[in-house]
């Protein structure tokens, strides 16, 4: 029988307390009294049967006992631009504002293999990212940064092992061993295929690259996050939050059996697997599909896979609020719509958290508006108190049935999925893209049929979807917000450097690194060192992308109509 919540208080929770330690002594009420950590039934234990506590199996409740009363979340703001000097002024910005991680964006030829000076690379040089063509750029890039105080996630998919490469050949340049850095590749090729697009490589080859780093970073870098498994970008492209679930975790069994049939042990490495989701403007549906996606792994995990680690049990994750809810129009309404996406995902207890800018629908963000992401997240931590008691919705009616709902429509994508012969196979058959295609379809007949009663003058919501200053509420602009602009010169400046780099180091030497992997990636060693040593030798990434591009060619996308 399960314990009761006093037992756990004084036991579980008290000894992670103690461990752990507490942001501050007591949690309190405007009226002085003290707060409990966790509210649940004394005396029924069937919901506490069904949920676990938090940091027990299923994990509906957080991975954590103490949850944010021990830690806050990660504040993360997702950022890059240019070249790695300017990107490196606005991290030292960001951590000097009180943001407690980094997170990296790269620029389309960063994400696709190809160098600044590449043809490929015309006029996207530093356009949605930082532009990093080899070490020196990377050593700029975290320059005044230690690495070993600091966790890093990059965004980074097809090219996510050489960056792990950069980032650690940098980290030891600062005096600090593999073992001691901590961050997050993402890592997550199959959802590229499906919604994004930025691969380089067929999936059979791209997974292996994917299963090398699990391999490498289990036995060298173990605070590592090796994969960060994205929903994100599928909610961005259209899909509902029960597909969001049900095809982020349909990829993740696809990684985890791609790792399975290398010899590797799932206790072993699925403690290092990560999850990345978005956080849309429907609230409370949000809140529950976080806690569904936990219980929904940590089942997963335990009898697929038959973990015993708990830690490969625990769904961590990342949530970034929805960049495709932002609006040009009026785009001060967008710092509400964060804040409220922003609260969904603490109350749904996510691990990290990146806050939109509420000029991002217009352009990157300005310094002026990233500040105000920040401070938003730093508000709700500090100001409101939602973050000292433990999951503080469980209980509602509605929070649980929906958390019941989505885990169940979920559970049947996966189902389909398995039906068709897995994730890629699904993928292959045009299973994912469509259903989300059509999702997204009927999420733009919503909005045109509400614009369209506007026009008639029908009270707004009673025939389709409000979005507030588009269809509904609509005013004459008259204040433009100031708009970041790319300097048009990074191009020019990437290939300067890439010209000084390549006269300077020892041509022969990277020839034969590279030669090393274009070998390897024809046999069955793995990649990952051979990489580390072409970019301390100042290879490129657009030449250690080359050597495996002529040993495995390029994806090439089948349409399915």
């Amino acid at each position: 029988m399960s314990m009761s919540l006093q037992e756990w208080l004084d036991s579980t929770y008290l000894k992670a307390a103690q461990k752990n330690g507490e942001r501050r002594e007591e949690f309190r009420r405007s009226s002085g009294d003290a707060l409990q950590p966790l509210y649940a039934p004394q005396h029924s234990n069937g919901y506490i049967e069904k949920n676990g506590f938090p940091g027990e199996y299923p994990y509906t409740r957080g991975i954590q006992p103490t949850m944010y009363r021990g830690r806050l979340w990660t504040m993360r703001q997702y950022a890059g631009q240019e070249d790695a000097e300017s990107s490196n002024r606005r991290y030292r910005f960001l951590l000097d504002q009180g943001q407690t991680g980094l997170s990296v964006a790269f620029d389309l030829p960063t994400q696709i293999g190809y160098d600044s000076d590449s043809p490929m690379a015309e006029s996207e040089v530093g356009k949605v990212g930082v532009a990093i063509d080899s070490i020196e750029d990377m050593r700029t890039l975290f320059q005044e940064i230690p690495l070993d105080h600091v966790t890093t996630s990059m965004t980074i998919n097809a090219t996510a092992t050489t960056l792990l490469a950069l980032y650690a050949a940098v980290a030891e340049e600062q005096g600090i061993d593999q073992s001691q850095i901590g961050g997050t590749i993402q890592n997550d090729i199959l959802k590229e295929y499906i919604a994004r697009g930025t691969y380089i490589y067929p999936p059979t080859p791209s997974l292996r690259l994917i299963t090398d780093s699990f391999a490498y970073c289990a036995e060298n870098v173990p605070r590592w996050n090796t994969i960060s498994i994205s929903g994100y970008h599928m909610r961005e492209a259209g899909s509902t939050a029960a597909q969001e679930v049900g095809f982020t975790l349909s990829n993740a069994i696809a990684y985890v059996d791609a790792a399975l049939a290398t010899g590797l042990e799932f206790d072993t490495f699925g403690g290092q697997l990560s999850f990345f989701f978005a956080c849309h403007s429907n609230f409370l549906e949000e809140i529950a599909k976080f806690r569904a996606a936990r219980r929904l792994w940590a089942r997963i995990a335990k009898e697929r896979f038959g973990a015993t680690n708990p830690r490969a049990m625990m769904l961590r994750f990342h949530t970034q609020t929805g960049g495709v809810t932002l609006t040009a129009q009026q785009p001060d309404n967008n710092v509400v719509r964060t804040t409220v996406q922003a609260l969904a995902a603490i109350l749904g207890g996510t691990q990290s958290l990146h806050t939109n800018s509420l000029d991002e629908a217009l352009g990157l963000p300005t310094e002026h508006a990233v500040e105000i992401a920040l401070r938003t997240q730093q508000v709700l931590a500090y100001e409101n108190g939602v973050a000292d008691v433990i999951d503080p919705l469980a209980g509602s009616f509605y929070v649980e049935e929906l958390t019941d709902q989505i885990e169940h429509e979920a559970e049947e994508y996966l189902q389909v999925i398995d039906s068709l012969g897995g994730a890629v196979r699904a993928i292959e058959q045009g299973y994912q893209q469509s259903q989300i295609t059509e999702a997204a379809l009927q999420l733009q007949r919503e909005l045109e049929t509400e614009a369209a009663a506007a026009r008639e003058g029908i009270k707004p919501g009673e025939r389709g979807r409000v979005k507030v200053g588009v269809n509904r509420f609509v005013t004459e602009e008259t204040i433009q917000p100031e708009i970041l602009r790319v300097d048009p010169t990074v191009r020019e400046r990437q290939i300067e450097k890439l010209e000084r780099l390549r006269a300077s180091r020892n041509g022969v030497v990277v020839r034969d690194a590279l030669d090393r992997i274009t070998q390897a990636a024809a046999g069955e060693e793995n990649l990952v060192p051979l990489i580390m040593g072409a970019v301390k030798d100042s290879a490129t990434l657009g030449e250690i992308s080359d050597a495996m591009r002529s040993v495995w060619g390029e994806h090439q996308e089948h349409v399915v109509v």
